[in-house]
């Protein structure tokens, strides 16, 4: 076997134009990130239609969160080791076959089964969207604006979860909040095997099993106890017990990666300052912004009366502020630097959190949803670009995938454990009542909360992160 001579193998066909390889990751990162929000407007008829329990219902959201938070970091050393083509192909498979199961399925034990396999699709699919993007495009600010594309596809697509899911429920029906994924997945596929190229780390190394099987437990084991605060609480043994068990196993990952020879994530990459700056930067922005859509989502229905399909309509201007925030990013970077972007960023969505922390049971649609969240999704859309620019910038070619991967991981670990927080923070809030303005008090609480992280977040940045994107390392 001839040994490769670089740290990256190239297939020998020619490479497609960067826009193209470009939309098809955004492609699928936008079915990946759709999927986590789409189908909550579902759920519902979901109920009704397949006799979910409550606790049925729940884990509806669930599989496909556990599932895709557990296997991220596996997904993305695999698209190193065996091929980011390869890679991207078998977790859109994966997805589109799981999204026609889940929306055929007749009883609630199908549906749950599809949607824990459409998380392992996207696990695997997710890091490969963004390594493709970064191979396809040169580091500089052709690439800083391609990664804001990739955000701003991504932020597109978890917004308008909200309408698509409406709109899907009142015309059709619950189904197709999942079918709809199969004709636009069969197209993907179709351009991604024709158009593509391959590419892996040239090292062939071979994959650390222990350290694979490790890490997926710990990350699955810990977003489990995670999502069991909602119904247990953060003090009982249901949630105490796979919390403690899965940072145990992290903990144990990361003895084992130390002593292995060929690790699934060699610990120097967190050595590099751009790469634990930033995924630390996106773990806590992520957990103070993630809630966001869930809570205007709530007071917007609970409290001041709208409908599922007018509550995502209204949040149609926030999801056009976070599209704008990544495209503004680059050119921001390109004078003021990838640090003070994101700082800025961070403030300026601190601002839209804090406006709606002033929030009344009685507001008018202007000043009580459109204003203060155009500025926090503003906010969000400009920091997201200079910290994947940052997070996967330094490393060295290889390491892309796991890198991309470690992204992944960083913003929905930290989304999931802030939704979880700030959901016991609101319940405390509104106490026992269950009125318009007891739930106000509550969501205004969480607001002030997710403020005051989002504050110390941009402190954070303009400390630690590095100011520009650093060279490519050759090791």
């Amino acid at each position: 076997m001839l040994e490769a001579t670089d740290l990256s193998h190239i297939s020998r066909r020619t490479a497609p134009p960067a826009w193209l390889v470009v939309a098809l990751a955004c492609a699928g990162q936008f079915l990946v990130v759709l999927d986590v929000s789409v189908v909550n407007v579902a759920l519902p008829s979901m109920r009704t239609d397949l006799g979910l329990s409550d606790s049925g219902l729940q884990w509806v959201v669930n599989a496909y969160a556990i599932a895709f938070a557990g296997f991220m970091l596996l997904g993305g050393r695999a698209g190193d080791l065996y091929g980011r083509k390869r890679m991207f192909l078998v977790g859109l498979g994966l997805f589109t076959v799981a999204s026609l199961g889940g929306g055929l399925a007749q009883e609630d034990w199908q549906l749950l089964l599809a949607r824990a396999v459409q998380g392992l699709g996207a696990a695997v699919l997710a890091p490969a969207t963004l390594t493709l993007v970064t191979a396809a495009v040169p580091e500089g600010q052709a690439r800083a604006r391609a990664i804001a594309t990739w955000t701003a596809v991504g932020a597109g697509g978890g917004a308008a979860g909200g309408v698509v899911g409406g709109v899907l429920v009142d015309v059709l029906s619950w189904r197709w909040v999942l079918l709809i994924n199969v004709p636009v997945g069969a197209v993907v596929l179709a351009g991604a095997v024709l158009w593509l190229t391959e590419s892996r780390a040239g090292d062939r190394r071979r994959l650390d099993l222990p350290g694979a099987l490790l890490v997926t437990a710990g990350l699955a084991t810990l977003a489990y106890g995670i999502v069991q605060t909602e119904a247990e609480g953060w003090s009982a043994a249901a949630t105490l017990v796979p919390l403690s068990a899965g940072l145990a196993l992290i903990g144990l990952f990361l003895l084992v990666e130390a002593r292995t020879t060929a690790p699934l994530m060699p610990l120097g990459l967190l050595r590099l300052r751009s790469v634990a700056s930033a995924n630390t930067a996106m773990f806590v922005s992520g957990s103070a912004m993630f809630c966001m859509w869930y809570f205007m989502t709530l007071y917007s229905q609970n409290v001041l009366g709208y409908s599922p399909l007018e509550a995502g309509l209204a949040l149609v201007p926030s999801s056009l502020a976070v599209v704008l925030g990544s495209k503004l990013a680059p050119r921001l970077m390109r004078s003021a630097g990838a640090r003070t972007v994101a700082a800025l960023g961070t403030l300026v969505a601190a601002v839209g959190f804090g406006w709606q922390s002033t929030m009344s049971a009685h507001e008018g649609y202007v000043t009580g949803i459109m204003v203060p969240g155009i500025l926090m999704m503003l906010g969000a859309g400009l920091a997201a670009t200079p910290l994947a620019s940052l997070a996967t910038s330094g490393a060295a070619p290889g390491d892309a995938g796991l890198v991309s991967g470690l992204v992944n991981t960083s913003r929905t670990m930290g989304g999931s454990l802030g939704l979880a927080v700030m959901s016991t923070i609101a319940a405390a809030g509104t106490g026992s009542g269950g009125g318009a303005e007891a739930l106000t008090d509550g969501y205004a609480l969480a607001f002030r909360t997710s403020t005051a992280m989002l504050l110390g977040g941009a402190v954070l940045m303009l400390l630690w992160l590095p100011r520009r994107i650093s060279p490519v390392s050759a090791k």
